[in-house]
């Protein structure tokens, strides 16, 4: 299921139901006094957290949604039914922006419920207006209509590991090796086009787009996918050995990362290089080599070796931050 991180919406909230204008009718009298009940509330719009990463990809065909409006009030002064409000279940680190009023709503706990908008009020009946000075009121009003608002939703993954790296890394394929979560492959830049998601054992591991020089500035994919790497407890940075100068590759990335938010260099790194079958077991150890002075978590392995695959998997589990 392909991943959806950003959507927009219209939402609305019920209508208030109207207040109405009626009579008491009794065997004394053909014409009693006013009868007519309020109308009920509409209901609210709220909004509703779910662990669930792909909850948005259910509104990519449907933009719009409402609540149920109230009820008429009834005679015999019975109010109208309130209308049921409306729940819109989102992913765990869903921000919520209403696009009118600029107001933002954040959603990080799972089970979280905000209201979003509120229905209208009901319209009072004629009952309502009976007084010592009007026995009779022939008046009733109208219900309030419901907020109304179009909302950006957007989604930062709240995931275990993400993996990060140029366009053509191998993290696609990595993550596919992985957890069999049957990303598209290429070997064109930008490949992936949005994150991919992938479960072991239970931790999601997140393969986000290549980075290109400039992604800071919003060059290739830009902001649109740095955001996701701000909520992965671990980076894996994934370096393919077909690069000239891997160095360059790694430094490029992350001067990307820096310069959109430095606070990120501070999450825990694996060096991962791939495609070792391309190169002799002299020249794989050259490559490591070269980052003894940056981390000692640098390994290299080929994805087409199911020992490589099964040490890479265990080494992620047990190095996830708790």
């Amino acid at each position: 299921m392909a991943f959806i991180d950003e959507i927009e919406i219209k939402v609305k909230a019920g209508d208030g139901g109207d207040g109405v204008v009626r009579w008491l009718h009794t065997r004394e009298t053909e014409l009693g006094g006013p009868s007519g009940g309020n109308g009920g509330r509409g209901g609210n719009v709220y909004a509703k957290t779910l662990r669930d990463v792909h909850l948005l990809s259910r509104y990519r065909t449907k933009k719009e949604f409402g609540a149920e409006n109230g009820q008429d009030g009834q005679a015999k002064d019975l109010k109208g039914a309130n209308g049921k409000d409306l729940e819109l279940l989102l992913p765990v680190g869903s921000l919520i922006t209403n696009t009118k009023t600029g107001e933002k709503f954040t959603l990080n706990e799972e089970g979280e419920r905000i209201l979003l908008l509120s229905g209208g009020f009901g319209g009072r009946g004629n009952k309502s207006f009976q007084s010592s000075r009007n026995r009779s009121p022939d008046q009733a009003t109208p219900g309030k209509p419901g907020q109304t608002a179009i909302f950006f939703v957007e989604v930062e993954l709240i995931a275990h590991i993400g993996l990060i790296g140029l366009p053509n890394a191998g993290k696609t394929s990595l993550l596919n090796e992985l957890t069999a979560a049957q990303g598209k492959i290429g070997d064109y830049p930008f490949t992936t086009l949005e994150p991919g998601l992938g479960e072991l054992y239970g931790y999601i591991i997140a393969d986000i787009p290549g980075l290109v020089e400039g992604a800071a500035e919003g060059k290739g994919l830009g902001h649109k996918f740095l955001r996701h790497i701000k909520r992965t407890k671990m980076l894996v940075h994934v370096i393919s050995l077909e690069n000239n100068d891997i160095l360059k590759a790694y430094r490029t990335v992350r001067k990307e990362i820096e310069e959109y938010d430095p606070a990120l260099l501070g999450k825990k790194e694996i060096i991962v290089l791939t495609k070792t079958d391309l190169r002799n077991d002299s020249d794989v150890q050259v490559a490591k080599e070269k980052f003894k002075n940056i981390t000692p978590n640098v390994f290299a392995v080929s994805l087409y070796k199911n020992e490589d695959m099964k040490f890479l998997g265990e080494l992620f589990l047990k190095e996830i931050p708790k």
